[in-house]
């Protein structure tokens, strides 16, 4: 564990902190409790179906939802139907939500991603961490392929 606590920013050193994790840092500081008002499977893909240029496959086969924008995942939504796996802007990121207990090691996917549990984290933050995963995929696509985009 960090000599830090993840929800006291003030403790982390400044050097040490983006702001990618100072909003990470302001969703995650609750309670530990868990939420009953979170996000489904259906309200996940909605969310996804209106981000520009989004597209969802289904390439492990049935029920595995696979959001995809100019050709690379952002969001993967498995067929137990857990919760949504998201990409972060880095591994000390996806550690620092990891430690919370709320967050997951995303099953297949590089330490950078992070299972969102759909009954650990309320609507608001499971979004969040959606949007912030399309934004880091769209932000990493070549010039060539972001101009054929719609505005985010």
């Amino acid at each position: 564990m960090k000599p830090w606590a993840v929800n006291d920013s003030a403790a982390r050193p400044k050097s040490q902190i983006t702001g990618e994790q100072a909003s990470n840092a302001r969703l995650a500081a609750t309670s530990g409790e868990r939420h009953t008002r979170g996000m489904d499977r259906d309200s996940i893909n909605a969310l996804c179906a209106g981000l520009p240029g989004a597209d969802v496959s289904e390439p492990f086969g049935p029920g595995h939802d696979i959001w995809k924008v100019g050709g690379k995942i952002f969001a993967a939504l498995g067929a137990e139907g857990r919760g949504v796996s998201v990409k972060c802007a880095d591994v000390p990121t996806a550690e620092m939500l990891r430690e919370t207990g709320r967050f997951e090691k995303a099953p297949y996917f590089h330490r950078s991603w992070v299972l969102v549990p759909f009954d650990a984290v309320d609507a608001e933050e499971a979004a969040h961490r959606v949007r912030t995963s399309y934004g880091i995929i769209r932000a990493s696509l070549p010039k060539k392929v972001q101009a054929g985009l719609d505005p985010a």
